[in-house]
Protein backbone atom coordinates (compact mmCIF):
# COMPACT_ATOMS: atom_id res chain seq x y z
CA UNK A 1 0.00 0.00 0.00
CA UNK A 2 1.42 3.47 -0.91
CA UNK A 3 0.80 6.77 0.21
CA UNK A 4 1.16 9.69 -2.33
CA UNK A 5 2.30 13.10 -1.26
CA UNK A 6 0.01 16.01 -2.18
CA UNK A 7 0.49 17.34 -5.31
CA UNK A 8 1.23 21.51 -6.00
CA UNK A 9 0.00 20.75 -10.13
CA UNK A 10 -3.61 20.09 -8.84
CA UNK A 11 -6.18 19.78 -12.15
CA UNK A 12 -9.08 22.17 -11.01
CA UNK A 13 -12.53 22.59 -13.23
CA UNK A 14 -13.16 18.95 -14.21
CA UNK A 15 -16.93 18.73 -15.48
CA UNK A 16 -18.42 15.94 -13.13
CA UNK A 17 -21.51 13.73 -14.25
CA UNK A 18 -23.16 11.99 -10.71
CA UNK A 19 -24.39 8.64 -11.17
CA UNK A 20 -26.56 8.25 -7.78
CA UNK A 21 -27.90 10.35 -5.30
CA UNK A 22 -27.44 8.81 -2.35
CA UNK A 23 -25.42 9.43 0.91
CA UNK A 24 -21.78 8.77 -0.90
CA UNK A 25 -22.96 10.34 -3.97
CA UNK A 26 -23.83 13.33 -2.44
CA UNK A 27 -20.68 13.67 -0.17
CA UNK A 28 -18.33 13.10 -3.08
CA UNK A 29 -20.62 15.64 -5.12
CA UNK A 30 -19.67 18.24 -2.06
CA UNK A 31 -16.22 17.24 -1.83
CA UNK A 32 -15.36 17.68 -5.92
CA UNK A 33 -16.86 20.84 -6.18
CA UNK A 34 -15.91 22.29 -2.92
CA UNK A 35 -12.22 22.42 -4.74
CA UNK A 36 -13.13 23.71 -8.35
CA UNK A 37 -14.82 21.11 -10.06
CA UNK A 38 -18.02 21.56 -11.46
CA UNK A 39 -20.77 19.45 -10.99
CA UNK A 40 -22.99 19.52 -14.19
CA UNK A 41 -25.99 16.57 -14.07
CA UNK A 42 -27.30 14.21 -11.40
CA UNK A 43 -28.70 10.70 -12.31
CA UNK A 44 -30.92 8.51 -10.02
CA UNK A 45 -33.24 5.00 -10.83
CA UNK A 46 -35.29 7.86 -8.25
CA UNK A 47 -35.95 11.11 -10.00
CA UNK A 48 -36.99 12.75 -6.69
CA UNK A 49 -33.47 11.51 -5.07
CA UNK A 50 -31.90 13.25 -8.70
CA UNK A 51 -33.64 16.19 -8.44
CA UNK A 52 -33.00 16.88 -4.86
CA UNK A 53 -29.08 16.22 -5.20
CA UNK A 54 -28.85 18.10 -8.50
CA UNK A 55 -30.94 21.27 -7.14
CA UNK A 56 -28.29 21.78 -4.98
CA UNK A 57 -25.49 22.16 -7.66
CA UNK A 58 -28.18 24.20 -10.17
CA UNK A 59 -27.80 21.68 -12.37
CA UNK A 60 -29.99 19.52 -14.74
CA UNK A 61 -30.86 15.87 -13.83
CA UNK A 62 -32.52 12.57 -15.50
CA UNK A 63 -33.47 9.40 -14.15
CA UNK A 64 -33.03 8.11 -18.24
CA UNK A 65 -29.27 7.18 -18.93
CA UNK A 66 -30.36 7.82 -22.51
CA UNK A 67 -30.33 10.84 -21.82
CA UNK A 68 -26.75 11.37 -19.61
CA UNK A 69 -24.80 13.79 -21.23
CA UNK A 70 -21.66 12.41 -22.96
CA UNK A 71 -19.49 15.57 -22.94
CA UNK A 72 -18.56 15.60 -19.47
CA UNK A 73 -14.66 14.65 -18.50
CA UNK A 74 -15.45 12.68 -15.21
CA UNK A 75 -18.11 10.33 -14.09
CA UNK A 76 -18.75 9.54 -10.63
CA UNK A 77 -20.56 5.70 -9.79
CA UNK A 78 -22.05 6.28 -6.29
CA UNK A 79 -24.56 3.69 -6.61
CA UNK A 80 -25.58 -0.09 -5.25
CA UNK A 81 -22.96 -3.03 -6.40
CA UNK A 82 -25.90 -4.26 -8.08
CA UNK A 83 -26.77 -1.74 -9.96
CA UNK A 84 -23.27 -0.76 -11.28
CA UNK A 85 -23.21 -4.39 -12.82
CA UNK A 86 -26.87 -3.22 -14.81
CA UNK A 87 -25.50 0.51 -15.59
CA UNK A 88 -22.25 -0.85 -17.23
CA UNK A 89 -24.50 -2.82 -19.43
CA UNK A 90 -26.69 0.15 -20.29
CA UNK A 91 -23.30 3.04 -21.23
CA UNK A 92 -20.90 3.78 -23.61
CA UNK A 93 -18.42 7.24 -22.23
CA UNK A 94 -15.75 6.20 -24.79
CA UNK A 95 -12.45 7.41 -23.53
CA UNK A 96 -14.16 9.49 -20.62
CA UNK A 97 -12.91 8.76 -17.39
CA UNK A 98 -14.90 6.75 -14.80
CA UNK A 99 -14.63 5.35 -11.20
CA UNK A 100 -16.96 3.80 -9.01
CA UNK A 101 -16.78 4.05 -4.76
CA UNK A 102 -17.25 0.56 -4.25
CA UNK A 103 -15.73 -1.21 -1.61
CA UNK A 104 -15.98 -4.53 -3.04
CA UNK A 105 -16.59 -4.09 -6.47
CA UNK A 106 -13.98 -4.94 -9.10
CA UNK A 107 -13.07 -2.13 -11.12
CA UNK A 108 -13.09 -4.09 -14.23
CA UNK A 109 -16.97 -4.02 -13.87
CA UNK A 110 -16.73 -0.12 -15.48
CA UNK A 111 -14.27 -1.40 -18.65
CA UNK A 112 -17.34 -2.09 -20.91
CA UNK A 113 -18.13 1.79 -20.60
CA UNK A 114 -14.77 3.60 -21.08
CA UNK A 115 -10.91 1.91 -21.38
CA UNK A 116 -10.20 4.70 -17.98
CA UNK A 117 -11.72 3.42 -15.31
CA UNK A 118 -11.29 3.35 -11.56
CA UNK A 119 -11.96 3.06 -8.22
CA UNK A 120 -12.38 6.06 -5.74
CA UNK A 121 -12.96 4.14 -2.49
CA UNK A 122 -13.25 6.14 1.12
CA UNK A 123 -13.51 3.98 4.24
CA UNK A 124 -16.09 6.27 5.72
CA UNK A 125 -19.61 6.25 6.88
CA UNK A 126 -21.55 9.11 5.38
CA UNK A 127 -24.78 10.66 5.80
CA UNK A 128 -26.53 13.22 3.61
CA UNK A 129 -26.95 15.67 5.97
CA UNK A 130 -24.12 15.09 8.47
CA UNK A 131 -21.17 17.67 7.15
CA UNK A 132 -17.52 15.88 6.48
CA UNK A 133 -14.18 17.54 7.20
CA UNK A 134 -13.00 15.72 3.78
CA UNK A 135 -9.69 17.10 4.13
CA UNK A 136 -9.32 14.42 6.82
CA UNK A 137 -10.70 11.69 5.23
CA UNK A 138 -7.88 8.56 3.33
CA UNK A 139 -9.18 8.30 -0.64
CA UNK A 140 -8.12 5.07 -2.13
CA UNK A 141 -7.39 5.22 -4.99
CA UNK A 142 -7.28 2.27 -8.11
CA UNK A 143 -6.95 2.60 -12.26
CA UNK A 144 -6.77 0.45 -15.03
CA UNK A 145 -3.97 2.46 -16.61
CA UNK A 146 -1.08 4.96 -15.34
CA UNK A 147 -2.62 8.07 -16.73
CA UNK A 148 -6.07 7.74 -15.68
CA UNK A 149 -4.45 7.03 -11.97
CA UNK A 150 -2.56 10.09 -11.96
CA UNK A 151 -5.45 12.08 -13.01
CA UNK A 152 -7.49 10.25 -10.08
CA UNK A 153 -4.76 11.01 -7.91
CA UNK A 154 -4.45 14.92 -8.99
CA UNK A 155 -7.87 15.52 -8.44
CA UNK A 156 -8.44 13.86 -5.13
CA UNK A 157 -5.20 15.58 -3.83
CA UNK A 158 -6.87 19.05 -4.42
CA UNK A 159 -9.58 17.43 -1.28
CA UNK A 160 -7.43 15.33 1.14
CA UNK A 161 -3.69 15.11 1.75
CA UNK A 162 -4.43 11.17 2.50
CA UNK A 163 -4.07 9.81 -0.59
CA UNK A 164 -3.44 5.89 -0.85
CA UNK A 165 -2.71 3.44 -3.93
CA UNK A 166 -4.35 0.37 -3.50
CA UNK A 167 -5.23 -3.12 -5.80
CA UNK A 168 -8.48 -4.52 -5.80
CA UNK A 169 -7.17 -7.18 -3.28
CA UNK A 170 -6.35 -5.45 -0.48
CA UNK A 171 -9.49 -2.97 -1.21
CA UNK A 172 -11.95 -5.61 -0.08
CA UNK A 173 -9.50 -6.29 3.13
CA UNK A 174 -9.85 -2.50 3.83
CA UNK A 175 -13.65 -2.99 3.43
CA UNK A 176 -14.23 -5.69 5.66
CA UNK A 177 -11.84 -4.22 7.76
CA UNK A 178 -14.47 -1.01 8.25
CA UNK A 179 -17.68 -3.21 8.49
CA UNK A 180 -15.66 -4.00 11.77
CA UNK A 181 -14.61 -1.08 13.06
CA UNK A 182 -17.82 1.00 11.90
CA UNK A 183 -21.32 -1.32 11.42
CA UNK A 184 -20.03 -3.39 14.02
CA UNK A 185 -18.53 -1.37 16.40
CA UNK A 186 -22.07 0.97 15.81
CA UNK A 187 -23.81 -2.62 16.58
CA UNK A 188 -22.09 -3.01 19.88
CA UNK A 189 -22.72 0.30 21.22
CA UNK A 190 -26.36 0.33 19.95
CA UNK A 191 -26.61 -3.17 22.11
CA UNK A 192 -24.94 -1.48 25.42
CA UNK A 193 -27.77 1.29 24.58
CA UNK A 194 -30.31 -0.77 24.59
CA UNK A 195 -28.98 -2.80 28.04
CA UNK A 196 -28.66 0.86 29.66
CA UNK A 197 -32.05 1.89 28.51
CA UNK A 198 -34.07 -1.51 29.47
CA UNK A 199 -32.26 -0.75 32.92
CA UNK A 200 -33.57 2.80 33.33
CA UNK A 201 -29.68 3.82 32.81
CA UNK A 202 -28.65 6.94 30.82
CA UNK A 203 -27.19 6.51 27.91
CA UNK A 204 -24.80 9.15 28.71
CA UNK A 205 -23.14 7.51 31.84
CA UNK A 206 -21.07 5.68 29.34
CA UNK A 207 -20.45 8.17 26.65
CA UNK A 208 -16.81 9.21 27.94
CA UNK A 209 -15.79 5.41 28.09
CA UNK A 210 -16.82 5.33 24.42
CA UNK A 211 -15.16 8.12 23.35
CA UNK A 212 -11.88 6.55 25.20
CA UNK A 213 -12.11 3.28 24.05
CA UNK A 214 -12.02 4.72 20.62
CA UNK A 215 -8.85 7.34 21.02
CA UNK A 216 -7.16 4.24 21.63
CA UNK A 217 -6.18 3.82 17.50
CA UNK A 218 -3.73 6.64 18.43
CA UNK A 219 -1.45 4.34 20.91
CA UNK A 220 -0.79 1.28 18.65
CA UNK A 221 -1.00 -1.99 18.89
CA UNK A 222 -5.44 -2.30 20.44
CA UNK A 223 -4.89 -5.97 21.67
CA UNK A 224 -2.02 -4.92 23.87
CA UNK A 225 -4.49 -2.36 25.01
CA UNK A 226 -7.34 -4.86 25.56
CA UNK A 227 -8.98 -4.53 29.13
CA UNK A 228 -11.48 -6.24 30.95
CA UNK A 229 -12.79 -9.33 32.18
CA UNK A 230 -12.03 -11.18 29.56
CA UNK A 231 -8.44 -10.16 29.46
CA UNK A 232 -8.03 -10.72 32.78
CA UNK A 233 -9.38 -14.11 33.13
CA UNK A 234 -12.09 -12.87 35.38
CA UNK A 235 -14.27 -15.83 35.46
CA UNK A 236 -16.33 -14.55 38.50
CA UNK A 237 -17.42 -11.58 36.45
CA UNK A 238 -18.14 -13.43 33.40
CA UNK A 239 -20.68 -15.63 34.42
CA UNK A 240 -22.28 -13.02 36.68
CA UNK A 241 -22.54 -11.08 32.79
CA UNK A 242 -23.82 -14.62 31.57
CA UNK A 243 -26.59 -14.60 33.63
CA UNK A 244 -27.99 -11.30 33.08
CA UNK A 245 -27.76 -12.21 29.54
CA UNK A 246 -29.64 -15.34 30.31
CA UNK A 247 -32.96 -14.32 28.35
CA UNK A 248 -31.17 -12.33 25.54
CA UNK A 249 -29.47 -15.79 23.62
CA UNK A 250 -28.55 -13.66 20.96
CA UNK A 251 -26.69 -11.03 23.27
CA UNK A 252 -25.54 -13.88 25.19
CA UNK A 253 -24.01 -15.69 21.97
CA UNK A 254 -22.37 -12.45 20.95
CA UNK A 255 -20.83 -11.96 24.58
CA UNK A 256 -19.13 -15.42 24.63
CA UNK A 257 -17.91 -15.07 21.30
CA UNK A 258 -16.40 -11.69 22.32
CA UNK A 259 -14.85 -13.39 25.25
CA UNK A 260 -13.51 -16.02 23.58
CA UNK A 261 -11.93 -13.91 20.98
CA UNK A 262 -10.47 -11.56 23.53
CA UNK A 263 -9.03 -14.73 25.49
CA UNK A 264 -7.82 -16.46 22.26
CA UNK A 265 -5.51 -13.11 21.82
CA UNK A 266 -4.44 -12.69 25.41
CA UNK A 267 -2.69 -15.75 25.06
CA UNK A 268 -0.95 -16.29 22.00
Amino acid sequence: MNKSNRKTNIVQGKQIVVIGAGNVATHFAHAFSANGDKIVQVYSRTIDAAQSLAEQFGVGYTNNLARLKTDADIYIFAISDDALFDVALDLKLKDKICFHTSGTVAMEVLAPITQNYGVVYVPQTFVKHIAMDYCRLPFCIEAANTATLEKLQKMVANISTKVYTLDGEQRKYLHLASVFANNFGNCINAMAQQIMEQNNLPFEIIHPLIEETAKKIQYGNLWRLQTGPAKRGDSGTLDKHRRLLADNPKYLEAYNILTQIIEDNTHK
